[in-house]
């Protein structure tokens, strides 16, 4: 075996991990294969025993999954990270800590494509073991090649949470408020925006986090004013602005 393979034993734990992922984010091979930037047959192969991961393939996948998923004996983590105890760069906190934040929650935000509408989409945060720190997936995205995942920071210190997406250092930052005691989290999103062409635009928006469990319905998509649906997201878009969890302060140009 190369040394810069993975064994027989490793290869059946980071496969089973990888299938688990997919299954739980519903996100295709393909997608998966694009992220880590290998190719699907790659992928294909050594999900399939046919050809061994290499730590290279690995390391790239758990960059795009934003987990680990090497076995604790490879990876040589400390006792810390095997624990329920996430690295003190999420915040050195406890599962049992953050068990109150685990859930499905309809995620809202204002259309980029559409100044008038409003985008909504399931987001899904839990704890994983194989990390050792709360991770979350966006699901039912209209625009499913956007769909993000990444880590969960909550740190004491700001009182803030932070979901993060890292894909080959491209960055995407949620800052959210701690829940309401109705639940939700309000917050501002920054990340890119697709424009014409390969252009990729910097953009901020309000953003909020509503758990699922407590709305009758939430319809996904993109939202127009018309819409059912449209006035109680509207609704929660602004109290981010107007209470305000997140403000945006105007630069020299618009004043």
């Amino acid at each position: 075996m190369d040394s810069d393979e993975l064994s027989e034993k490793q290869n059946l734990a980071v496969a089973a991990r990888i299938r688990e992922e997919l299954a739980r984010r519903r996100i295709s091979r393909q997608h998966l294969a694009d992220l880590a930037k290998i190719s699907l047959s790659t992928l294909e192969k050594a999900l399939s025993g046919h050809r061994p991961f290499t730590l290279a393939t690995t390391i790239r996948l758990e960059e795009a999954l934003a987990m680990r998923l090497r076995p604790a004996d490879v990876q040589n983590v400390s006792s810390a990270v095997s624990n329920g105890h996430a690295d003190e760069q999420f915040g050195a906190y406890s599962r049992a800590s953050v068990a109150w934040i685990e859930g499905l929650y309809l995620t809202i935000r204002p259309s980029f494509g559409d100044r008038q509408a409003i985008f909504a989409y399931c987001t899904e945060i839990h704890w994983s073991n194989a990390s050792s720190n709360i991770l979350f997936n966006e699901k039912d995205r209209l625009d499913a090649a956007f769909t993000q995942q990444g880590t969960v920071a909550i740190p004491n210190l700001s009182g803030h949470i932070y979901l993060s997406t890292n894909t080959s250092g491209q960055q995407r930052l949620v800052i959210g408020s701690r829940p309401s005691i109705t639940g939700e989290m309000y917050g501002i999103l920054t990340t890119l925006q697709a424009g014409r062409g390969a252009q990729l635009t910097p953009v901020a928006a309000p953003i909020v986090y509503i758990p699922m469990k407590t709305l009758a319905e939430a319809p996904m998509g993109r939202i127009s004013p018309d819409q059912a649906g449209f006035a109680p997201y509207a609704a929660f878009l602004r109290r981010a602005v107007e209470e305000p969890f997140a403000m945006f302060l105007p630069g020299v140009a618009a004043q």
